[in-house]
């Protein structure tokens, strides 16, 4: 029996596969989205947007869904002090954007309006298994799934970040873990200014931004084993470390402490794969790159990874297996680059934060300081386009005298 065809299989229904599906659907082609699944992992996640993804999603109609839905705009992602005081504060609503703001909202609420705004050539198949990918002649040209086979034209690998389509296609992402992890917590009836808060503390990172419904995400560093063991009453200690190193906390702390049984400690790692391609296979989202989530990255670059990848495809005009294959090369070339800058600006990023260096806090307080630096770091993270710092630049971040410091780059005048 022939397997069957479909232009499209994307593996993997998170934002990076629906994403995928969406863009390629809207451009005709009959897509199969399908994962082992049937209800998203609960995990804390992927829960803020920035301005270049809000555009994607504007076109797409899930930015306006995403709005009725309750999501909040954030005007700011701000470096504090212990105590609130700013080290540095990237202003959104100063972008010249369409949505100069960051939108939050909750993991399966933005799945959920992704997979609303899917158009009806776009088919979903929960519960199932895919095993490996089928191949011809070095190239892929379908999945196999418990179920049976399916052939297609593309596959879409958005199977995350242990991606078995990646590594049967013979691609790599070399993986470096952080030395800490985060623990996550979800604060209830609590109120925090509407802004993505990072604290620079003795102790590492303390970030939270708000969610709808009076509830605020809070994510503590921690290392590996800290919390490993530990009973309710030594939690309740170590919770209160954390609060007495961090006074601008305060606020949270009683919903902090009635969340504690409720914690999710997640990993911390970034990798970037040595391709996004190889013949007839595209990788998106977490199967190809990761970053730390520090500086809300990740659910955006998959985001953009599905726009680019549509666009590729588009401009090639047929699903013809030697245009499809140009198509990926030209993906490969334009999206790599750019990930690979977005990887080190969180990388540098990160490690100001977390690491508590005393270059770190060096470079955090010449950023924060100087305009034109501040505004070229931030138009990098919110998706509207890469801006490369020079080794200048890096020097004037460690505190090099900056005669232009006060002076906006041309784009933002």
């Amino acid at each position: 029996m022939r397997p069957e065809h479909y232009d499209v299989v994307v593996c993997g229904a998170g934002v990076a596969g629906l994403a995928a599906a969406c863009g390629l659907g809207r451009l005709g082609h009959r897509v199969l989205v399908l994962d082992k699944r049937l209800t998203p992992a609960p995990v804390a996640k992927g829960e803020v947007l920035q301005p270049g993804s809000l555009a994607i999603l504007r076109e797409w109609g899930v930015a306006d869904a995403l709005d009725r839905a309750g999501a909040l705009r954030l005007s700011r992602l701000a470096a504090r002090a212990p105590d609130g005081e700013p080290r540095m504060v990237l202003d959104y609503s100063r972008l010249p954007a369409a949505h100069p703001w960051l939108l939050a909202h909750d993991y399966p609420v933005i799945l959920e309006t992704l997979e609303a705004a899917l158009p009806g050539n776009v088919e979903i198949r929960r519960g199932v298994q895919f095993r490996q990918p089928r191949s011809t002649a070095g190239r892929v040209t379908g999945v196999r799934c418990d179920d049976g086979d399916l052939s297609a034209s593309l596959v879409v690998a958005a199977d995350g970040v242990s991606s078995r389509l990646r590594a049967a296609a013979g691609l790599d992402a070399p993986r470096r873990d952080y030395p800490h992890r985060l623990a996550a917590f979800d604060l209830h009836d609590v109120a925090v200014p509407p802004e993505f808060t990072a604290y620079v503390t003795e102790n590492g990172l303390r970030l939270h931004y708000p969610l709808p419904g009076g509830r605020v995400r809070l994510y503590v560093q921690i290392a590996p084993d800290e919390l490993r063991g530990v009973d309710a009453d030594g939690t309740v200690r170590w919770a209160d470390q954390v609060l007495a190193g961090c006074s601008g906390l305060a606020p949270l702390a009683t919903s902090f402490r009635a969340a504690l049984d409720r914690k999710q400690v997640l990993p911390v790692s970034r990798a970037l794969a040595n391709s996004l391609t190889a013949p007839g296979i595209a990788l998106v989202g977490d199967s190809g790159h990761l970053v730390h989530p520090m500086a809300a990255q990740g659910m955006n670059s998959a985001i953009a990874d599905a726009y680019d990848l549509a666009a590729k495809l588009r401009q090639g005009g047929s699903l013809a297996d030697d245009v499809v294959d140009h198509a990926l090369r030209r993906y490969d070339a334009a999206r790599r680059p750019n990930l690979g800058h977005i990887g080190r600006t969180s990388h540098n990023a990160a490690r100001m934060i977390t690491g508590h260096s005393r270059l770190g806090d060096r470079a955090l307080a010449g950023t924060g300081s100087n305009d034109r630096l501040r505004f070229e770091v931030m138009h990098t993270m919110s998706g509207l386009g890469v801006r490369r710092l020079t080794p200048l630049d890096r020097l004037h971040q460690l505190g090099l005298p900056d005669p232009r410091s006060t002076r906006l780059p041309g784009w933002a005048r």
